[in-house]
């Protein structure tokens, strides 16, 4: 269930309800029987899993920036094959 908080246009005073989503707000300060407003408040976040720390973040973008740059390993037959190139050129 839900915590709201209101607070009287009137005294001043915030005070806290548990309601249910499709309960009516309070409108009558339970102090001095002036209109209260319900108040918007953050919502609490929690991040779980890899990728949301700044060290999980870089490591990834570091790791895949050095692997594009990596060259695939020679072969014998690339190796024969270059090495003929450089003789028929002399």
């Amino acid at each position: 269930m839900p915590l709201y908080e209101y607070q009287c246009q009137s005294c001043g005073i915030r005070f806290e309800r548990r309601q249910h989503i499709g309960d009516e707000p309070v409108r009558v300060c339970p102090e001095c029987g002036g209109e209260v407003r319900r108040l918007i408040q953050p919502v609490g976040i929690i991040f779980k899993g890899s990728g949301f720390y700044v060290t999980d973040n870089r490591a990834k973008s570091s790791t895949s920036g050095s692997g594009s740059t990596k060259k695939p390993p020679k072969t014998s037959e690339d190796s024969g094959s270059s090495d003929k190139k450089g003789a028929k050129s002399d």
